[in-house]
């Protein structure tokens, strides 16, 4: 038998094999996947292949997310990418951004090392165009999920003083902290009321009102919060937290005032400066001429 034969053989195996393989008749689905209807969780799961792209996702995720971390840590920033990510509302997990930056890493260096190879750099500027770029990217990415961040705690601290005090006019109504935290979520259309409606879902998850507060406290990372968590800690202990809860709007509403004092300064103090360096530059010049006038005579030029 001629060997060209087995190997035509061997192909038409495989090539039937694999077409049979995509008829539901022959294809038999694992039992993860036949059980998978009749459990709770997402029914439309599409099986992962062991060269998909979502598997090397799988993968590559975690080590990027813990590089990621390190690098930051290394550069500064120590707060955790996932509350971050959570604050901002970012359709994506800590992983997925890691893989992002690393994607925009590795671009930009690629790009730095064809445009100094292009131009034609010497060695040393080169080697800190290419090392520098991906840094700068990671930085430039790092920085935009953190500002959002602290744009949405700003945004948090503004809205509290409101809030609280609609929470203490409710307790001291008859309100339970429960039902006033279910009625702020409902009427609400801010931040807050968000957060609020995560605490109240946390609630009826099973875990207590104070530790539902606690963990907002904890995402959210404002003073505020854990000083008004820690005044309704004390629900079950007082028997009118109306008094507490409004010194703690106020004391709030101070804060808020004596930072927008300090923002209007800051700004205030930016104006000046280029009107400064503007008068400056004239004076400067103004004084040079006679300077230069007399150091001509005393030279006899």
């Amino acid at each position: 038998m001629p060997r060209w034969t087995l190997w035509i053989g061997l192909a038409l195996w495989i090539g039937s094999t694999m077409l049979l393989s995509r008829v539901a008749w022959f294809r038999v689905p694992p039992l993860a996947e036949r059980l998978r209807p009749y459990v709770g969780g997402p029914t439309t799961r599409r099986r992962l292949g062991a060269l998909s792209a979502e598997s090397l996702r799988d993968v590559i995720g975690p080590l990027a997310a813990a590089a990621g971390d390190r690098i930051a840590g290394l550069l500064g920033v120590n707060d955790d990418l996932s509350t971050r990510l959570a604050r901002t509302g970012w359709p994506i997990d800590a992983n997925g951004f890691r893989l992002r930056q690393a994607t925009w890493a590795a671009g930009s260096m690629m790009g730095a090392a064809v445009v100094a190879v292009i131009i034609g750099l010497p060695g040393a500027i080169a080697t800190g165009v290419v090392l520098g770029a991906p840094v700068l990217s990671f930085l430039i990415l790092e920085q935009r999920v953190t500002q959002e961040s602290a744009r949405w705690q700003q945004r948090v601290t503004l809205e509290l003083p409101v809030l609280i005090e609609q929470l203490g006019m409710l307790l001291s109504s008859g309100y339970s902290l429960g039902s006033a935290i279910a009625r702020l979520s409902r009427r609400g259309r801010g931040l807050c009321a968000k957060e609020l409606a995560t605490v109240s879902a946390r609630v009826r998850q099973g875990v207590t009102e104070v530790d539902a507060l606690r963990e907002w406290a904890r995402r959210a990372d404002v003073p505020a919060i854990d000083r008004l968590v820690g005044v309704l800690a004390l629900n079950w202990e007082a028997s009118d937290l109306g008094a507490l809860i409004s010194a703690e709007a106020r004391s709030v509403r101070r804060e808020v005032q004596r930072g927008e004092i300090e923002l209007i300064e800051k700004r205030a103090q930016q104006v000046w400066i280029p009107v400064t360096v503007a008068t400056l530059l004239p004076g400067v010049i103004f004084m040079a001429v006679p300077f230069i006038d007399a150091m001509g005579r005393l030279t006899g030029r």
